[in-house]
């Protein structure tokens, strides 16, 4: 499926529960743009660093009418957790079962230390007001990806 992602294409809906204990859907975000960032784990150093990048750019996000979407394995209490200690002002959805990760292509074989094992791979995805993907990320690199991301907004 990760194959058919490419600007231009509508991005994949999905239905995940959020860390407010609401469920949340990307058609509900319909006429806003959305920000889906994908990271590893709540709490580690690099997504740490990714959600306060995010968190501290919040003013220049919400002028492009963008709305961000975390999304990690982890599930709602650990988000729950994780957004009240860093003060996120963005929901924090779970996928436990990793179904909107695969079909979102960010699911993969990862080698640590030569011990290999399953997990999300940092991925941001930007969705116009229409559901449509407006850009993409993959592999990302935490240090000044959020400006990357607001040029993306930022383009009509």
């Amino acid at each position: 499926m990760s194959d058919e992602l490419t600007p231009g294409r509508e991005a994949p809906d999905f239905s995940l529960p959020s860390d407010t204990g609401e469920t949340l859907s990307l058609k509900s975000f319909k006429g806003k743009q959305v920000v889906l960032y994908f990271y590893p784990k709540d709490d580690t150093p690099g997504c740490t660093q990714e959600a306060c990048d995010f968190r501290d750019a919040m003013a220049s996000l919400l002028k492009t009418g963008a709305v961000v979407l975390g999304v990690s394995l982890d599930g709602e209490e650990s988000h729950r957790k994780f957004r009240a200690k860093h003060h996120l002002p963005f929901s924090l959805l779970s996928d436990r079962d990793a179904s909107v990760s695969r079909t979102y292509g960010v699911y993969k074989e990862k080698n640590l230390y030569g011990k290999k094992h399953w997990g999300i791979e940092r991925s941001t995805f930007v969705i116009d007001r229409a559901g449509v993907m407006k850009g993409m990320f993959r592999k990302v690199k935490v240090d000044a990806h959020v400006a990357d991301v607001l040029a993306v907004l930022k383009k009509k």
